[in-house]
C-alpha cells in the first residue's frame, strides 16, 4: 500500500532505492539512505538531548545537504524547524530565534557531529495539525513574524501538486531559492516524496554566470522551480535554451508576478516544456492557484492570470465587508481551505487581524487586490505597504522601522521603484537628526553599512534621498504618492 504520510513517503525511497541521489549541491552528493539514516540519528539525538522539549529547532545554512537532514530530523523528533539563511544579519537572526522560542540552533557543521543512530527508528509524535515548519517573513513593525505551517497544510499542498503536475519517479528538481523562502518547499518536498533529486544552485553559482550555466547544463533538470526574476536573468544568456536543458519538462513559477515577456521567451526556447504560473502567500503554504501558460493565453491576457484554485480550496474576491463581489469587480483576495496556516507564531493579535472563519472554513486575508475575469483569477498588486522584490516579501514598514532605529535618522519613508511596471528596488526618503555634513553619496553609504547589521541584503534600499520634511496628506501622513512622483 502506498504510504500517505510525508515522512513515510520519503522513507520508502531509502528502502527501494537507497543509493539514489536525494540532493546535489556543488560537488556534494546525498543519497536517500544517507538522508534517512542520518536524519534518524539526529532525531534520536534530539529526543535524547531534550526528551520533552517540543520547541522549534532553528536550522541555519544555505544549500548544504545537512539542511535536509536537519529538517527531517527535527520532524522525526516531533519538532518544527525554522529555516534561517546565512546572509541574514546577526541582529535579525537573534530576533528570529527569540521570537520562535527555539532553544537549539543547528548549522551545517553541527549535523555531522551527531552520533550514529541505535538502529531503532525514532518515535514520531507529529500530529497532522502540529507545526512542520515555521517560516519567518517581513513584518510591518520592523519585527519578523513566524508563519506556522502544519504537516496537514504541507500535505494538502503536495497532494495538489502531485495530482496536477504528475511528476515521474526520479525526476530532477531545480532548487534555486533559499530554504528560508517557502518556494523552496515546492521543489524540495515534491522531489523527495517522488524519489527525485534536488539540485541546489548557490548564490556563488548565480554570481558566476560561467559556472551557473555549466552547472545547469550538466544538471539533468526536468522540473524548474524558481521566481520569474531568476528565469529572466537566465534568459539574458543566448545559450539558455533546449540545448542546455534538454530534459526539462516544466517550469513552475511562484513568489512574484510572471511577466508575459518571460513566459513568451520560455515557450520559444523550450517549445516542449510547460510553463506554469502559480500564486499564493506564505500563509497559504507556498501556492494556492495555478494555470498553464500557452500562446493563446499570452495573446489574450496581459498581465497574465494566476489561474484556478487548488481543489478543496476557496479563493474569493471580497469587498471591505468581506462579501464576495461580482465578476470583473476588484476586491481583496481571500483564501479558505486546508492549506491555510493556523496563524502567526505567538502573535494572536496579528493572527486575529489576518485570519478569520468564513462560512465555517478557516481563511486568510491576503492583502492582495484581485478580480475574476472569464472565470480566471487575476492578482493586481498589494493593498498595503508590502512589496515583492525578486520573490521576497518585504513590508516597507519593516525597512522604515530599522532605518528609524539608526542614531542618525529622525524619520524615513520607503517606496518601491519600478521598471517596466514591476517593482525592481527600494528608495528610502530620509530626514536626518542633524544637519548633513557629507555628500549624499557618503551619507547613504554610511547608513547602508549600518543597515546591513539589521536587514538582509534583499531588503536594503538601492537609493536614498534626503529631505528636510516629507510632503503630507490632508490627514497629516507622509504623502507616499508625492514621494513616488519625486522618483519620476
Amino acid at each position: 500500500m502506498e504510504p500517505t504520510d510525508l515522512l513515510d513517503r520519503i522513507g520508502r525511497w531509502c528502502r527501494v532505492a537507497p543509493s539514489r541521489l536525494a540532493h546535489i549541491s556543488g560537488d556534494r552528493r546525498l543519497t536517500y539512505a544517507e538522508l534517512w539514516l542520518r536524519s534518524d540519528a539526529l532525531a534520536e539525538h534530539l529526543v535524547r538531548l531534550t526528551a520533552d522539549d517540543r520547541s522549534p529547532v532553528a536550522v541555519m545554512g544555505q544549500k548544504e545537504p545537512e539542511l535536509l537532514i536537519a529538517f527531517l530530523g527535527a520532524a522525526k523528533a516531533g519538532r518544527p524547524y525554522v529555516p534561517i539563511d546565512t546572509v541574514q544579519p546577526a541582529h535579525r537572526v537573534q530576533r528570529i530565534i527569540e521570537l520562535s522560542g527555539a532553544r537549539l540552533m543547528l548549522t551545517a557543521n553541527d549535523v555531522p557531529a551527531v552520533p550514529d543512530a541505535s538502529g531503532r527508528p525514532p518515535a514520531r509524535q507529529l500530529d497532522s495539525h502540529d507545526p512542520f515548519y515555521i517560516m519567518f517573513t517581513s513584518g510591518s513593525t520592523g519585527e519578523p513574524k513566524g508563519v506556522v505551517i502544519t504537516r496537514s497544510n504541507l500535505m494538502s499542498f503536495l497532494e495538489w501538486m502531485l495530482a496536477e503536475q504528475a511528476p515521474d519517479e526520479g525526476e530532477v528538481f531545480l532548487n534555486q531559492v533559499p530554504y528560508s523562502f517557502d518556494v523552496s518547499v515546492m521543489d524540495t518536498y515534491l522531489a523527495l516524496i517522488t524519489g527525485g533529486t534536488v539540485v541546489s544552485i548557490s548564490r556563488a553559482d548565480v554570481a558566476n554566470p560561467k559556472r551557473l550555466y555549466h552547472l545547469l547544463g550538466r544538471s539533468g533538470i526536468t522540473t524548474w522551480v524558481s521566481t520569474p526574476s531568476f528565469a529572466q536573468v537566465c534568459l539574458a544568456e543566448p545559450s539558455f535554451d533546449r540545448a542546455m536543458l534538454p530534459r526539462v519538462r516544466r517550469f513552475l513559477f511562484c513568489g512574484e508576478t510572471l511577466p508575459s515577456a518571460v513566459a513568451e521567451q520560455l515557450l520559444t526556447r523550450f517549445p516542449e516544456a510547460a510553463v506554469w504560473n502559480t500564486y499564493g502567500p506564505t500563509e497559504a503554504t507556498v501556492a494556492t492557484t495555478s494555470i498553464r501558460i500557452d500562446r493563446p493565453l499570452l495573446d489574450q491576457y496581459s498581465p497574465l492570470p494566476i489561474g484556478y484554485p487548488m481543489p478543496g480550496t476557496d479563493v474569493v474576491i471580497v469587498d471591505e465587508a468581506g462579501e464576495a463581489v461580482a465578476e470583473g469587480v476588484r476586491g481583496e483576495i481571500l483564501i479558505a481551505g486546508p492549506n491555510v496556516s493556523p496563524g502567526y507564531l505567538n502573535r494572536p493579535d496579528l493572527t486575529a487581524r489576518a485570519f478569520l472563519i468564513r462560512h465555517g472554513r478557516w481563511a486568510y486575508r491576503t492583502g492582495d487586490w484581485g478580480r475574476r475575469h472569464d472565470g480566471l483569477l487575476f492578482c493586481e498588486g498589494r493593498m498595503d505597504d508590502q512589496v515583492k522584490l525578486h520573490g521576497y516579501r518585504i513590508e516597507l514598514g519593516d525597512v522604515e522601522a530599522n532605518l528609524r532605529a539608526l542614531p542618525a535618522v529622525q524619520d524615513a519613508v520607503v517606496v518601491p521603484t519600478a521598471r517596466g511596471g514591476q517593482p525592481d528596488g527600494l528608495c528610502a526618503f530620509i530626514i536626518l537628526r542633524m544637519p548633513q555634513t557629507g555628500s549624499d553619496f557618503a551619507v547613504s553609504n554610511a547608513l547602508r553599512m549600518a543597515l546591513v547589521e539589521r536587514l538582509p541584503a534583499y531588503m536594503l534600499p538601492r537609493q536614498m534621498r534626503f529631505l528636510q520634511a516629507f510632503p503630507m496628506t490632508v490627514n497629516g501622513k507622509a504623502d507616499r504618492h508625492k514621494l513616488r512622483e519625486l522618483l519620476a
